[in-house]
């Protein structure tokens, strides 16, 4: 399943980042430290083209640190790119914003040429939350859901340092299925898009795999990491749910209810401090999708072109009389013209 969300006001969204971005100097894009790759917008890249950058790995004290790590210096690598680690409990953020973003722009800066920043970042990131925090004030509205932030809005500060906000965006299809669930898991994706037990499912897969042991922690269920390893995850689902309470009349387990019982662990990082994604992960899974996303452009070409080949001419009298001389001059037999009807 195919997990896609790009409700319309996210259209208005890049036309107005694409007209913002030609007076900016340097395009901040605020992530998810529990998924750095997932929840970088490919449509940003394209459309900011070789502008500066800064990434924020914001909800760091969400995320695994170890991993944290390894998404700084896979960021950090990249030519023209910045990366810094943020969450809710950063003293000074405007402070690091501001330096990142005069070392990735040196040529600007004081009153004759004031630095111009764009924000950008998916639904549900903590932009909001961190730009209130940099200001000092409740400039943007904030909320534990997707598509809070609906109008792009200017934000001074400092007297040389003008920030511009937009809306969260995700971008018009994603070729990584793997990135939808994480994103689904993460609050990023409207709930109207996905199915929160498949979601819930997808998760579990994971954690048996890299978090065996926060499972146990959280859930109680009595096992061993191997064991928890060895389940499968519709039967993990089941005994979470049986051990949180999530039960119906006769005993049945209410899945549902077990699903969005460990969404909610996750976001509020209750089971503990998890990455649900490598880089070299993440890499494997943007390789096989857009080996995947080709193949399906192929066909869809294929299809495209097999529409367009020109049907046969429809027969004219002209063409018949063409067609016997023709045939007379093979030495074929060739029925005579017909000739055309006298009007009544």
């Amino acid at each position: 399943m195919a997990i896609q969300w790009f409700p319309g006001h996210m259209h208005l969204t890049r036309q107005a980042i694409m007209e913002r971005v030609k007076e900016i100097d340097v395009v901040i894009e605020v992530l998810d430290a529990r998924l750095p790759g997932s929840s970088a917008n490919p449509l940003l890249q394209e459309m900011t083209g070789h502008k500066p950058r800064l990434k924020i790995l914001n909800k760091q004290d969400l995320a695994d640190a170890a991993q944290t790590r390894a998404w700084l210096d896979w960021y950090n690598a990249q030519s023209e790119t910045r990366a810094i680690a943020l969450d809710a409990s950063e003293p000074a953020p405007t402070k690091r914003l501001i330096e990142q973003c005069k070392l990735l722009a040196p040529s600007r800066g004081g009153m004759a040429k004031p630095m111009r920043v764009l924000i950008c970042g998916v639904p549900n990131v903590g932009k909001s939350t961190l730009i209130n925090s940099m200001s000092g004030k409740s400039q943007a509205k904030t909320g534990n859901e997707a598509g809070v932030t609906k109008l792009e809005q200017r934000i001074v500060l400092a007297d040389d340092f003008y920030l511009w906000d937009t809306p969260g965006m995700l971008w018009p299809r994603i070729i990584v299925e793997k990135s939808g669930f994480n994103l689904a898991a993460s609050g990023a994706v409207g709930r109207n898009a996905y199915d929160e037990e498949l979601v819930a499912l997808e998760l579990l897969l994971y954690l048996q795999k890299h978090y065996a042991a926060m499972l146990e922690q959280r859930y109680k269920l009595g096992l061993g990491d191997a064991e928890i390893a060895a389940l499968h995850d519709d039967e993990l689902l089941a005994l979470i749910g049986k051990k949180r309470g999530a039960v119906m009349s006769g005993g049945r387990v209410n899945l549902q209810k077990a699903a969005e019982l460990v969404l909610t662990d996750f976001r509020d990082a209750t089971i503990g401090r998890i990455t649900l994604e490598t880089p070299a992960e993440f890499e494997a899974w943007l390789a096989e999708g857009r080996l995947k996303d080709a193949e399906r452009q192929a066909k869809k070409d294929a299809r495209a072109a097999q529409r367009k080949r020109p049907s046969r001419p429809p027969r004219t009298e002209e063409g018949a009389v063409a067609r016997a001389g023709q045939a007379r001059a093979a030495g074929r037999p060739q029925a005579a013209a017909k000739a055309p009807k006298k009007p009544r």
